[in-house]
């Protein structure tokens, strides 16, 4: 591939590029500028309004500076996720949060003021929050694409040089040529239609193995929320305040949004329909929480329903690694990847050092992607200025791991790009699959999309919006042959991960998996950090 292919309608050089604009890109391209880096941010939506942190509102794992209020915030989840996180990450994303949450105050945010007149800073309400941040990231100066997918990363001998890839409302094709670059394109949620999330499809986990990086955690990956069937709001959080019924109004034991999902599951299995009712709140709070959530209770007011009052179906919708902890390995405390010039933060770094392998919700993603954005940002920058004039002398080439081609679209490449999303699909929704793991059923799945794979990867791609389609299933399908790679290494039942076959935790399996590899997935242990035990 000819570098002129590379450099396509739009071409641009950079010291920073960041790919993803939600909170942890945003706050990657902030740093990186503060830092005095050239920056470009490529959003594969426009920057502010897409991804899963625009469209709704977050806690934030905000602790003021007081040792025992740390150190309770540091205990909360730590056995919860199997005692994989690290003391040294934890203190250093709480000091980053509280850090950077006060910036917000100062920048304008609006927060709620308490009966004192004092901020409330321990939430966020998506649309104002991304409004602010695409507002400050211009006022920095750096230059963003919106709509444009990223289709590959760039490389040469030294590292990663850049990306490549196409706007999708005009279909020009684009390339930034950067010293660093920092992967912040989020989670992997399947296209499960989860609010916010349909963009979220594993791009960045497949541009970083295609550049030599490992991922971490992929087993803690079988995040299912509690969602109405009839909506695409997975705010499980509020399910807290429910009780779980059958159609005939009697009472689903063991239910419940912390650890009775399990229950759920097993009952839509079994062809039983769960009705919730929030009846737990007490009635002075919900207006608070109709407030607090506005976007949660549009679906039932338009249904004429009163979810405090009246019962509703439930499901459990797939989020996947957005909710999961996996993600992009991290190798040092610039979030690192160990690839030379590439660096990676938010849902698209694992997010073990922080939550181990059970979900911190919201608050504590919200956390890490504006710490580890801002952690990726300031060294992404470093590395790139210390490049000096010999970084604009680079001739990368492409990493795809298929063959991206300057040809129209063939017929009938639409049709089969949405029977390998349904094909993937098949593998990763059902819960006797995912969630409750099996050794059989692991197996037998990865050897179907090891086919998956096989198919895909021998397939040309074009360099078009439908080619983005075609890269996003490609990195499903690699998502989850890493998580099930993982999941069959782990044979017990830690945090999120389930196994049927293995239902306790085994002591002698403290350690995190690595993964990678693309044609031939692969799978190691890794120790945790003698100092993450917590005393």
């Amino acid at each position: 591939m000819s570098v002129a292919a590379q450099k396509g309608s739009l071409y641009l050089t950079a010291d920073v590029l960041v790919i993803g604009g939600g909170p942890a890109g945003t706050w990657a391209a902030l740093t990186a500028a503060a830092k005095g880096a050239k920056v470009v941010l490529a959003d594969k939506g426009y920057c502010g309004s897409s991804g899963a942190t625009a469209p709704s509102g977050t806690g934030v794992w905000y602790v003021n500076p007081d040792k025992k209020l740390r150190e309770d915030a540091k205990a909360s989840r730590f056995e919860l996720g199997g005692r994989l996180a690290e003391d040294r990450w934890m203190n250093r994303v709480l000091d980053r949060t509280y850090e950077n949450m006060n910036r917000l105050g100062v920048a304008g945010y609006p927060f709620p003021l308490d009966e004192h007149g004092n901020q409330h800073r321990r939430s966020l309400q998506g649309p104002e929050y991304m409004r602010l941040m695409r507002k400050l990231v211009k006022k920095a100066g750096v230059k963003i694409l919106d709509h444009s997918p990223v289709l590959e990363l760039l490389a040469d001998s030294h590292g990663v040089a850049g990306a490549a890839g196409v706007q999708t409302q005009t279909g020009e094709t684009w390339s930034v040529q950067a010293g660093a670059v920092v992967i912040a394109t989020g989670g992997c949620a399947f296209l499960s239609k989860a609010l916010g999330c349909n963009v979220l499809t594993g791009d960045g986990y497949l541009f970083a193995a295609e550049a030599g990086a490992a991922l971490s955690g992929m087993e803690f990956s079988n995040a299912y929320a509690i969602c109405p069937t009839f909506s695409s709001v997975t705010k499980t959080a509020y399910y807290n305040y429910a009780s779980f019924y059958y159609e005939d109004g009697s009472v689903v034991e063991g239910a419940g949004s912390k650890r009775g999902r399990s229950v759920i599951a097993r009952n839509l299995l079994a062809g039983r329909q769960v009705f919730a009712k929030l009846d737990g709140a007490p009635e002075d709070l919900q207006p608070l929480l109709r407030v607090a959530q506005t976007n949660f209770f549009l679906p039932f007011d338009r249904l004429g329903i009163n979810p405090f009052k009246d019962a509703f179906p439930v499901t459990l919708r797939l989020e996947g690694t957005v909710r999961g902890t996996g993600g992009i390995r991290i190798t040092d405390e610039s979030c690192g990847t160990g690839v030379p010039g590439l660096y990676a933060a938010g849902d698209a770094a694992t997010r073990e050092l922080i939550c181990g392998g059970f979900t911190g919700g919201g608050s504590h993603n919200a956390a890490w992607a504006m710490s580890s954005g801002s952690f990726a940002g300031e060294g992404a920058a470093d590395y790139a200025l210390s490049l000096g004039r010999h970084a604009e002398d680079r001739t990368p080439s492409g990493l795809s791991s298929s063959s991206l081609v300057e040809q129209q679209v063939k017929p009938g490449t639409a049709a089969r790009t949405a029977e390998l999303v349904s094909a993937v699909q098949a593998e990763v929704k059902p819960y006797d699959i995912n969630l409750f793991r099996t050794e059989k059923g692991l197996t037998s799945s990865l050897d179907r999309l090891g086919g998956l794979w096989k198919e895909q990867r021998n397939t040309e791609i074009q360099r078009t919006p439908e080619g983005v389609k075609a890269r996003e299933v490609q990195a499903m399908t690699a998502t989850a042959r890493w998580m099930y790679s993982s999941a069959l290494a782990r044979t017990e039942t830690r945090g999120m991960h389930k196994r049927e076959d293995y239902l306790k935790i085994d002591e002698q399996q403290h350690h995190r998996l690595i993964s990678g590899g693309l044609d031939d997935v692969w799978v190691k242990r890794e120790e945790v950090a003698k100092e993450s035990v917590l005393l």
